[in-house]
This record gives structure tokens, sequence and C-alpha cells, in this order.
């Protein structure tokens, strides 16, 4: 057990991804004995059988206190007895149903006519994020390197900021409505409203974080305060800059929801609610794992970028290190001069 939970210490690759692996497992594991347990939960009563009730039909789904008391009051009457078995409310849809549904919400055609269909509901919202996300960075990131480098301009700026980030962005909505229509661009003002005030925090609070000796040797080396900023404080922090944008970019998800649903309704949040009006829940929860899945593969791949970008920040094992090492034994060090000799 000490191998598995030794305090902040690495652990071995395969660890690594069996825990990944595993952290997926448990939540379907879960989800699962949920589904297909019937004594587990299942608080209704499907009908198999209606026996002469008149309100009720196969496949109807009633909660169990109700359908006791039917099977009561039938039984006081002598007549038949309905049948049914225990089941999940319809909203709570089993993996299965989910699993084929991630296959058919692309291949159904809309219900109505001007309806999308899903994987433009998709590129719609992936639209709207994406601009939402970089209008709001290239305003952001600059003013917070500002902030971070200079007290005057974060005492100028970040009370300010700090004030307005409590701000609720779905507030803004019917203003943005106001200002912009009721196409996208409302949609987009909201996702750079959510995303804006936090990272102009965020990055003037990494800037803060760089260390004051590097600044003192620069200035030591005759360096201008523009080059402090850009020769110094710049690239100290651009690998925490680049962690922080991943995971603001994450935010700016989490507002996609709320934003899609200014004006008129677009993207995979009208394809969710019109699901929803359908009682297909199963398209429901297909289009939430979708978001997921977008989301976790364009995390996993910037994350995949920064390590190499800044792989001097998390160095890692290099195969063609260890090869050409082999090839030049006698002149490793010359090749490598980090690699300290062989005895």
């Amino acid at each position: 057990m000490s191998r598995w939970f030794a305090i902040r210490q690495e652990l071995p690759v395969r660890r690594v991804r069996l825990l990944g692996v595993g952290a997926f497992l448990l939540p379907l594991l879960v989800w699962s004995l949920f589904s297909y347990v019937p004594w587990l939960w299942h608080p209704m009563i499907k009908i198999t059988e209606p026996a002469g009730v008149s309100w009720v039909r196969p496949g109807q789904l009633l909660p169990r206190e109700d359908f006791a008391k039917l099977v009561e009051n039938r039984r006081a009457e002598s007549a038949a007895v309905p049948e049914g078995v225990r089941a999940n409310p319809i909203f709570f849809q089993p993996p299965h149903a989910v699993a084929r549904a991630l296959y058919t919400a692309f291949t159904t055609k809309p219900t109505l006519r001007g309806d999308k269909w899903l994987h433009e509901s998709i590129a719609t919202s992936i639209k709207t994020i994406f601009w939402g996300f970089v209008i709001s960075s290239l305003i952001a990131v600059p003013l917070g390197i500002l902030c971070g480098a200079y007290v005057t301009a974060s005492r100028l700026t970040e009370p300010f900021v700090d004030f307005v980030r409590y701000m609720p962005a779905p507030a803004f909505g019917a203003l943005m409505v106001a200002i912009l229509g009721i196409h996208l661009e409302p949609k987009i003002a909201i996702i750079v409203i959510g995303t804006f005030f936090q990272q102009v925090l965020v990055v003037a609070n990494t800037v803060r974080k760089v260390d004051n000796g590097l600044l003192e040797a620069a200035q030591t080396l005759g360096a201008r305060p523009r080059q402090l900023i850009l020769r110094v404080l710049v690239p100290a922090s651009l690998p925490d800059l680049y962690n922080d944008l991943r995971i603001l970019l994450g935010w700016a998800w989490t507002y996609l929801i709320v934003a899609e649903v200014v004006g008129v309704s677009s993207g995979i949040t009208f394809f969710i609610n019109q699901q929803a009006k359908y009682r297909n829940f199963d398209n429901v929860y297909a289009a939430i794992i979708i978001i997921g899945v977008i989301g976790f593969t364009t995390d996993q791949i910037l994350g995949w970028f920064g390590r190499r970008l800044f792989n001097w920040k998390n160095p890692r094992p290099s195969r063609f290190r260890d090869v050409m090492g082999r090839l030049f034994a006698g002149r490793e060090v010359l090749l490598f001069p980090d690699k300290p000799a062989a005895p």
C-alpha cells in the first residue's frame, strides 16, 4: 500500500495509466449498478400486464408506492392484479442505451424542419467557444502581464476586475442581446465576460510568481523595463501561463450552456433541450458526454503540446538521447554536457 500512497512521490507509468483508466471505470461501474441491479434503486414499476385497468398501459412507469396502492385496491375488489417489473425513471438511462445513442444521435434526422443535425450543433458550439476564448485571451493576457509587472497597473485595474468577476455572466445576457442582436454574437460575448476577468487575475498572479532574482540579474546586465517584461517575465512565466489558459478554457465550456440560450437557442444546448422535450433522455446523456469528450480531448492535446514546448519545465526521458548516447558512448559527455560522466 505504501507504494501506491507514498506522499508526493511519482508513480510508475503503468500505475499512472491504470489509475487513469480506473478514474473512468469506477463511475461507469456505479452507473451500471444503479441501472441494472433491481434492488439497489429502481424506484419505478414498469407495467407488463395492465390486467384490465383502463388507465394503465404496457410499458408505463408508475412509482412503486402508486403501484402498490393499485394492487391493493384491485385485490380488495377481487379483480385481476396488474403486473410489472422494477425499473428506473425515464430520465435515468442505462449505459447501453446511451452508448447506442452516441451513434444514433448522429444518424437520426432532425424532427422539425430547420433543426440542425447533432454534428452541426457541435460545430456551432465549438465556434462559439473558440471565438469567445480567443477574444478574451487577446485582451486579458497582455493586461494580466502588465498588472503582474507594474504595481500601478495592478492597483488601477484589479480592484474593478475583482469587483466585476463576482457578477454572473448570464446576468449580462439581455444586455448583450440588446447590443449585439440575437444570433451568435451575444453568445460569444457571454463567454468573453465569463472568462476575461478571471483571466486577468490569474495571469497577473502567475507573472508575480517569477523569481525576483531573475529581474535583479537582468537589471545588473543593463536590461530596460521593456526588456524585463519581454525577455524575463514573459519567458519565465510562459509554461505556467500556458497551463492557466488550459484551465480557463474549461471555464469557457461551463458557460456554454447558459450562453447558447441567449437570443436564439443554438448549438449543442438547443439539441439537448429539444431531446429533453421529446423525452429522448438517452440522446441528452449522449450530448453531455460528447461535450466532456471534446473538452477532455482538447485539454489532453494542449497538454501534449505543452510538455514538448516547455520540456525544460517537466523533463522526461528521451529515447533519442539514450540511442545517441549508446552510439557515441565515448563522447556522450560532449554531446549531452548535462549528463554526468560514467564512472
